[in-house]
């Protein structure tokens, strides 16, 4: 099912704003019409997910960066869709799976193996090996590795409080109101 920009405000309980600037931020594409998959939407909810345990949008941003530049090395752009990278959002997420992307690996997170040379695309070859052009596909996934424990640290350290907050919530605000005391009428002149 495909959504609309408004769509996508209202099942996250956000401003247009505040997700334009996520747009904006995770250079995300911007779409007319009913044209945003679910996908677009588990991705913008694990981040607002993250951010609600305090994840620094730095942090996501990092991550974000890191999970799409393995992709790229990984030549995991096979559909040729403006939003490739996000495709693999809405899936059953497990260890196998990245954050952000929701990106099957094919083996277990963290297990610091990866399946190199695959190419999933019928992309031509690159004019210089990767290491040339100063990318390293095995220094990629130790980056990604160490920010995502990182985080995984955070959202634990966090958890706790956010618990709390939400039996707080629910003490405070789903306790029978108060009724109003009856409105006074104006005297009359």
């Amino acid at each position: 099912m495909m959504h609309t920009f408004a769509d996508l405000a209202h099942a996250l309980n956000r401003s247009p704003v505040y997700l334009r600037g996520l747009q904006t931020r995770f250079a995300l594409p911007v779409l007319e019409g009913a044209a945003y998959p679910a996908a677009y939407v588990a991705f913008l909810r694990t981040v607002v997910h993250l951010r609600t345990f305090s994840v620094s949008e730095d942090a996501l941003l990092k991550l974000w960066h890191l999970e799409t530049k393995l992709l790229t090395l990984l030549h995991a752009d096979s559909t040729g869709s403006p939003t490739w990278f996000l495709d693999s959002g809405g899936q059953t997420t497990h260890h196998r799976r990245m954050l952000l992307t929701n990106y099957d690996l094919g083996v277990a997170i963290p297990s610091r193996i990866l399946q190199l040379g695959l190419n999933f695309g019928d992309a031509l070859p690159e004019l210089f090996a990767g290491k040339k052009m100063g990318e390293d596909v095995l220094r990629v996934p130790e980056a990604w590795l160490t920010a995502f424990a990182t985080l995984r640290r955070d959202v634990a350290d966090e958890l706790p409080h956010t618990r709390a907050a939400v039996a707080w919530a629910n003490a405070v605000f789903s306790a029978p109101a108060i009724p109003a005391a009856p409105r006074q009428s104006a005297p009359d002149s």
